[in-house]
């Protein structure tokens, strides 16, 4: 039968840490904490009911395995007898919590319903148990109003009139008792205001939801664990999985656990905590509490949290006890566990606690969120001091957090010149600037017109999590640095501000204590890592990235493991400078046509379009003369920069009409200079017009046509390359061709580069000037024609961004009308421009590298396309033998630490094979098949007897080496074996065979001839 509920409690559990696909991330923990021999944590029993029937859920219509139910009441009557208590008793009732657990944490995205089981009798003999009707009623009201939300509402599919769901509705009546009442927060309702309030609110309920709050605990449970299970497919679940690329298939888990109250009074608390702070990744212990409150009330920043130590006080917490202060004994025992659980694991935990009357139980740990800059600093020191290896240190840091590492911050400079409005808490580093928004869909919609935002809110709940992702920053009036905002923020490196209580947020704007008043659309900026908020559009500036020890260490382990070497795409000895400083090994693409756009290039520009307007060829000899000064100095310059790593330079390759002036002014300097008329200069820019530039006359075309500007370019880049190290520096330039789909074209332009080469090494009086010739692989009959077109190339360099266009027939331009629809729809997995597409443009690149190498072995292969940067097509080149990547500077660290990851996530896949064939072993199945055979003739015992004797027989007949050569025959193939033993090998392998085969028979015919015997008798 199949096992769909594992039991975690007193000290035993069914399952353990490494069983997270099946039960969760959340389950396994818990029964890790329960359970394991070195730990056995305080945990409140409870079961855990597995993945599996999530996706049964999905798969049969919502409904369970009939063994489902069985299972879940033996489970409960375990945790009824470790507990003292009966679920549903008037007496003395069981309260349970139903909570999700997906493999990956997902904060808020699914939900939870907490004090399952309390009804209008049950309450009863809760408050006779603990003398204490406040708490009773408390947990009561709670309890429905998290159970219309989730069950009743959400997991019905209910949409709410006028957008105004139950739970709001609820929220809006306990708002108005306290208004009237005079009370501030939730803890001055008494247990007479609780009382009333839960009669009011079964009464809305009903009348809202048009049924009734269900009064049998049984009920409430099973409506418990089917909504978790509809909000694996809620559309806060789906965008945050689109968002972190969780597969749909993965389904939840469901813990069902005893209930422990923090809010049974003063000696009661709530908190979350983490064993180093996840913000700025110090070691030191970190968290939040609250006194009589329950965990949402954490999360949800209802109320200002109070710090667990001195180390976690802020601004607005600093005059609050701390649970250090208010629990000595607790926090000490908290803070041993906290210890045991990062020694444990081997990395930050988050944890979350409850004490209920002076007795502290462990309700969940697991794998701390963290920003970029606490990640590496974790990783590294952990490395250090040798918590985890190198290769664990590598993986601890995603991609997108060394993203985070190198996010700008506000220019200090101008930052000094300004006041701040307000501060809060810096939930996330680094800093943004943009237009104020107040809801989720203003958010997404302001950032569709591609506008930076900035999500203005009291607090954030999971519903926002699209205008979140949306947004630049975050910034909130409520909540701690463990609420919701601050959570997700977190996890995905925005910069965030929370508990700012110096703003009031309205509707469309909001006001600060010193009476500025912010409106929707205006700009704001944001120092996350100090919490400071600007009125104003503040410039950003890059990070100082030379002082932070933390990330040189990183970049340190990552050059020792990577293979792949990590080059830039730079055209300007700043951009070069910058991505050296990154750690770049040379340039990847220099593109010439750079020279002609931005600051200094009207010079340059002008004899371009001279040239282009040329009547004759001597004209354009004539203006390319004027022109080769100008290029030959920027590449000069650059090579300078790189101290002679290499340098690949991509000769001309848009469209000549792309430079032809369009602007009346423009129109007649070009005419007054080659003195024609303005007519002329259009016409000639009229006959340049292309209906497809893109397949147009570009590239090598250019070169055929026009070899004077191949010539031109290639002049440049030799002379410039010569001089330097005529100068005694170093230089090594790499001359490629673009646009190339015919092996003929890259002969036609080699003719040239040979002719001019020997012209400049005369020039010069040089012997050599070492160089390499290659091309651009952009074109489909490039890639699939590599053989021929390396014999001519020295190297490849597979331009991903035309390779990708040409093999979809997308355009980059005008992808975004359609994108969307085809990745909401799962048409496409991922943008293709961004994420290499595996199956089609990546079996073209390797086939372009296959067939170049056969032709060419030491063919040196590279990427230049914005592909070159993203980390899992980083880890592609890796995977099929790429030289080099290339990519921008600001992208070099993520390309080198994705190249490091994909030699460690290579070393770790070819383990799993050997452990897969272990445990699959040939011989096991044929002896299942041959007891099979055995049972059909003989009871049990005969059967073990005649199995017995073919052991035996089978160590008698084959002698040792023979077995073993025999199993191995059977599990693994060796192809190193040497030819001459294999006819031997053959020989003894068959007659051992026969012996067994023979030995075997004799066995199965006595067995059968007893059982016969006997059961003749």
């Amino acid at each position: 039968m199949a096992k769909y509920v594992y039991f975690f409690g007193g000290g035993k559990a069914d399952g353990n840490e490494s069983m997270k696909n099946l039960l969760g991330g959340k389950g396994a923990n818990l029964a890790e904490m329960a359970g394991h021999a070195q730990l056995k944590l305080p945990v409140p029993p409870g079961f855990t009911i597995t993945t599996e029937v999530c996706t049964y859920y999905y798969d049969y219509k919502k409904s369970y395995p009939k063994e489902l139910t069985g299972q879940v009441n033996a489970a409960l009557a375990k945790v009824e007898k470790l507990m003292g208590k009966k679920f549903g008793d008037t007496k003395n009732p069981l309260l349970l919590s139903v909570r999700s657990g997906a493999r990956r944490s997902m904060p808020g995205m699914m939900d939870t319903v907490l004090n399952i089981g309390l009804n209008d009798d049950t309450i009863q003999g809760l408050i006779e148990k603990t003398g204490n009707p406040r708490f009773a009623y408390d947990a009561y009201r709670r309890l429905v109003m998290m159970y219309a939300d989730v069950v009743m509402e959400k997991a019905a599919g209910i949409e709410p009139k006028n957008g105004k769901g139950i739970r709001k509705i609820l929220d809006e009546r306990l708002n108005e008792v306290k208004k009237a009442k005079g009370y501030t927060i939730d803890t001055d309702l008494t247990a007479d205001d609780l009382k009333m309030l839960v009669g009011e609110f079964k009464r809305i309920v009903r009348d809202v939801l048009g049924k009734p709050f269900p009064e049998t605990p049984m009920e409430q449970l099973w409506g418990g664990i089917g909504a978790v299970f509809m909000s694996w497919n809620g559309k806060r679940a789906i965008d945050y999985r689109r968002i972190e690329r969780i597969p749909d298939d993965w389904g939840t888990a469901v813990n069902v656990q005893t209930m422990v109250f923090g809010n049974m009074g003063e000696g009661s608390a709530t908190g979350v905590a983490f064993t180093r702070n996840p913000g700025t990744g110090e070691n030191q212990f970190y968290g939040e509490y609250l006194i009589n409150a329950q965990g949402e009330d954490v999360v949800a920043g209802i109320r200002t949290p109070s710090p667990i130590n001195e180390y976690s006080k802020n601004d607005q917490s600093r005059h609050l006890p701390t649970l250090e202060q208010s629990f000595p004994e607790c926090y000490g025992q908290l803070f041993k566990i906290q210890l045991a659980l990062e020694k444990h694991y081997h990395d930050m935990q988050d944890i979350e606690f409850t004490i209920e009357n002076g007795i502290l139980f462990m309700l969940q740990c697991r794998v701390g969120k963290r920003n970029g800059v606490a990640a590496v600093r974790m990783a590294t020191e952990m490395q250090k001091a040798r918590m985890i290896d190198a290769e664990t240190a590598l993986m601890r840091v995603g991609p997108n957090q060394l993203v985070e590492l190198l996010l700008p911050m506000i220019d200090p400079v101008a930052e000094k010149t300004m006041s701040p409005i307000a501060k809060g808490l810096p939930a996330g580093p680094g800093g943004a600037s943009g237009r104020a928004v107040f809801t989720s869909e203003a958010a997404v919609e302001w950032a569709a017109r591609g506008e930076k935002v900035i999500l203005v809110r009291e607090e954030t709940s999971p519903e926002d999590v699209d205008g979140m992702h949306k947004a630049q920053a975050i910034l909130t009036s409520k909540g701690g640095m463990t609420s919701h905002a601050a959570l997700v923020a977190r996890g995905w490196g925005k910069c965030c501000v929370v508990g700012c209580s110096d703003i009031e947020v309205g509707a469309k704007s909001f006001l600060t204590k010193s009476g500025v008043t912010v409106r929707e659309g205006e700009w704001i900026s944001l120092n996350g890592t100090k919490g400071l908020i600007y009125q104003g559009h503040l410039k950003l500036v890059d990070v100082d990235l030379e002082h932070n020890l933390a990330y040189g260490d990183l970049m340190k382990l990552c050059d020792k493991v990577r293979v792949l070497k990590i080059r830039t795409n730079a055209d300007t000895p700043n951009d070069t400078r910058k991505a050296v400083q990154f750690g770049a090994e040379g340039i990847g693409l220099f593109r010439t046509e750079h020279m002609f756009y931005g600051e200094g290039s009207d010079k340059p520009l002008f004899l371009l379009r001279k040239m282009i307007m040329s009547g004759s060829l001597e004209e354009r000899k004539a203006a390319l003369a004027e022109l080769s000064a100008f290029v030959k100095k920027d590449m000069k310059a650059t090579m300078e920069v790189l101290h002679g790593l290499p340098i690949t330079i991509r000769l001309l390759d848009p469209p000549l009409h792309e430079f032809v002036p369009h602007s009346e002014d423009k129109v007649a300097a070009m005419a007054q200079e080659l003195g024609i008329s303005v007519d002329d200069v259009k016409k000639r820019g009229e006959s340049l017009r292309e209906s497809n530039p893109m397949l147009g006359h570009r590239g090598v075309r250019l070169g055929v046509t026009y070899p004077e500007v191949s010539e031109m370019q290639i002049r440049a880049i030799l002379t410039a390359a010569g001089e330097l190290i005529k100068e005694g520096k170093k230089a090594y330039p790499e001359i490629m061709i673009p646009v190339t789909c015919t092996s003929n074209e890259l002969a036609n332009q080699k003719k040239l580069v040979d002719a001019v080469y020997k012209e400049v090494c005369a020039d010069l009086g040089l012997k050599k000037i070492p160089f390499m010739f290659g091309t651009m692989i952009e074109i489909p009959r490039a890639a699939l024609t590599a053989d021929k077109m390396a014999d001519v190339a020295e190297f490849f360099s597979f331009g991903t961004n035309d390779l990708t266009q040409m093999s979809f027939g997308f355009s980059r331009d005008d992808i975004g009308g359609f994108l969307p629809d085809y990745i909401n729809g799962k048409i496409l997995p991922a943008d293709p421009f961004q994420t290499i597409d595996k199956d089609g443009v990546g079996e073209l690149v390797k086939t372009g590298i296959t067939r170049g190498r056969s032709t060419r072995p030491n063919l040196k292969v590279g990427i230049c396309g914005e592909h070159g940067g993203d980390a899992d097509s980083v880890k592609f080149c890796h995977s099929i033998g790429m030289n080099y990547v290339s990519c921008s500077p600001f992208r070099v660290p993520i390309a080198r630490l994705a190249a490091a990851q994909a030699v460690v996530e290579e070393k770790m896949a070819a383990v799993k094979p050997v452990v897969k064939k272990s445990v699959k072993k040939a011989p096991v199945k044929k002896t299942i098949a041959k007891k099979k055979a055995l049972k059909k003739v003989a009871p049990k015992k005969t059967v073990k007897k005649a199995a017995a004797k073919k052991k035996v027989a089978k160590k008698v007949t084959a002698k040792k080496t023979v077995v073993q050569k025999t199993t191995a025959r059977k599990t693994v193939v060796k192809k190193s074996f040497a030819k001459k033993t294999a006819a031997k090998k053959a020989v003894v392998k068959k007659s051992a065979k026969k012996a067994i085969k023979k030995v075997a028979k004799k066995s199965v015919k006595k067995a059968a001839k007893k059982a016969v015997k006997k059961n003749r008798r």
